[in-house]
């Protein structure tokens, strides 16, 4: 939390100011250092309360929400807010005091907070729609489940099951039945209190930049904020302070340790030889308010940084790197379904770009030998995985991932799904590499009643079409009673057998990957 510069010559004076000395002390008590960081917070709220100059000062706010934090009764804090009339027309007091409450389980007051505030047109009201939106989302997921009155939705006609599985009653009812298992993975430590640390977590929103937390007994410095999401955000952090023992901190909200289970079961069913592309979770640490996923650390950017970076020069990524990275998922979708294991949310934002730590040779491309070991994507966040062994062998899903442009040809149809929901999102990520955009599909019904999906976009004459081509048929069509991880073997294969035609080929994606990490890393 942003509270106060970190140099006061640069601020107002204290007298222009009068709450400007309680912020440094704050700042410095969530840093670790000076005074009791609860009572200074509540001595500034008391003190400042019906000052009118701090009515709509957003640093005031923050305070308030330390204070809400820390607070049992947070209800009447809201309405000491209320009645102080605290930014009551800031659209980030409506949204994390609605945030605030859905973690409680109060989604009604929750729905009523987020009301309230777009009736008071509360600024910026368009980012506060959104959040009321994404929260309508969730609960509609909630009430899908609820209207089921077994977990499963047996189909007597084709013997099959259908069931949501992000849905939040089946993700609940998987965990409590696992919950011992779980208990028992190494790395996995759980209390039933708050989280305590002398640096309040909340804090870690807004300039978090070299704050130190403990937990579990080790200090983490926080080196920045890595990713961010609805419920979750990503920091990079030093171990012990130690700049050569860099890990990534997913800090969550509410506490969620579905993500740790698809880590522990990555680490038993995936091939040592293809572990290092579907990352690491040290440990889990679950609190009653949070819960804190310690994970393997990549600084070299994602594949949506690696596309972003030729969209803002308008030109496209060239063929030959497109075609490695499309290789580098049909090889990862296929070790992870083999696996039985779904990703559920395949985008090129969740994939790290891992580069070898040796120059590359021409040798070892096609069987990932030498240092094109080291080479290559490392797709994370896996809080939507899918294991498909806690399922029924025939169950189909029918669930809806509500990511824009991800949505896979059955869920925009409302149709069930099993591999589609990753194999439609590769489509989707090559579509970009290649076109800058996103991908639209149109349905091509032909005489005798079959139809067949493709993009909209047409390919240029000089890439390799008959590639390309077979791809986006193949994966857009596939059928549901064949085995699609042969499929994907296959194209991975005549993506392979292209690139090893012609040792030119290996040489430019040699030169391309340097060219990258030069561009990407300096930036």
């Amino acid at each position: 939390m942003a509270v106060v510069s970190r140099n006061p010559a640069t601020s107002s004076s204290s007298g222009d100011d009068p709450l400007l000395p309680h912020l440094w002390s704050i700042r410095k008590a969530l840093d670790g250092q000076g005074e009791d960081l609860e009572e200074l917070v509540f001595n500034c709220v008391r003190m400042f309360k019906d000052d009118e100059r701090y009515q709509n000062d957003a640093r005031f706010l923050k305070i308030w929400f330390l204070y809400m934090d820390s607070s049992p009764e947070f209800e009447r804090v809201f309405t000491e807010m209320e009645q102080s009339k605290i930014c009551a027309y800031n659209s980030f007091f409506y949204q994390n005091y609605a945030l605030f409450l859905e973690a409680k389980g109060k989604l009604i007051d929750a729905f009523m907070v987020y009301q309230l505030g777009i009736s008071r047109n509360a600024k910026p009201l368009e980012s506060l729609k959104k959040a009321e939106a994404l929260f309508r989302d969730r609960m509609s997921a909630i009430v899908d489940a609820c209207n089921h009155d077994k977990m499963y939705d047996g189909d007597s006609e084709h013997g099959e099951s259908c069931i949501n599985p992000w849905a939040m009653s089946t993700v609940k009812d998987l965990l409590q039945r696992m919950d011992s298992q779980i208990s028992k993975y190494e790395g996995y430590h759980s209390s039933n209190k708050a989280y305590s640390g002398k640096v309040a977590l909340s804090s870690l929103q807004k300039s978090a930049r070299n704050k130190v937390i403990d937990i579990g007994g080790k200090k983490y410095q926080i080196k920045g904020c890595a990713g961010l999401g609805g419920f979750a955000q990503v920091f990079k952090a030093y171990v012990n302070s130690n700049p050569d023992d860099v890990v990534a901190l997913k800090v969550q909200k509410p506490p969620f340790s579905w993500e740790f289970y698809i880590y522990r079961q990555l680490d038993k069913r995936i091939p040592d030889k293809e572990r290092a592309s579907f990352g690491f979770a040290h440990r889990l640490h679950l609190y009653s308010d949070y819960s804190i996923l310690v994970c393997n650390y990549l600084g070299h950017g994602t594949l949506q940084d690696a596309i972003n970076s030729n969209v803002v020069i308008g030109v496209f990524m060239e063929e030959v790197l497109c075609i490695y990275y499309t290789i580098e998922m049909l090889s990862m979708l296929e070790t992870l379904h083999s696996a039985n294991i779904l990703h559920g949310d395949f985008k090129p934002d969740n994939m790290l770009i891992r580069y070898a730590r040796d120059d590359l040779t021409e040798e070892g491309f096609r069987e990932r030998s030498g240092p094109w070991s080291n080479q290559g994507l490392c797709l994370v966040d896996w809080g939507r995985g899918i294991d498909l062994n806690l399922f029924p062998g025939k169950t189909k899903f029918n669930g809806d991932c509500r990511t824009s442009g991800f949505r896979c040809v059955e869920m925009q149809e409302k149709k069930p799904w099993t591999c589609q929901v990753d194999t439609y999102g590769l489509c989707v990520i090559v579509h970009m590499m290649l076109h800058n955009s996103y991908m639209e599909i149109q349905k091509k019904t032909f005489s005798d009643g079959t139809h067949l999906y493709q993009p909209k976009s047409s390919f240029k004459r000089y890439w390799q079409v008959q590639l390309w081509s077979d791809l986006f048929t193949k994966l857009l069509n596939i059928n549901p009673n064949e085995d699609h991880k042969e499929l994907l073997r296959n194209l991975r294969e005549s993506f392979q057998d292209y690139m090893c035609s012609n040792p030119q080929f290996i040489r430019k994606l040699k030169q391309l990957l340097v060219k990258q990490r030069t561009s990407l890393c300096s930036a």
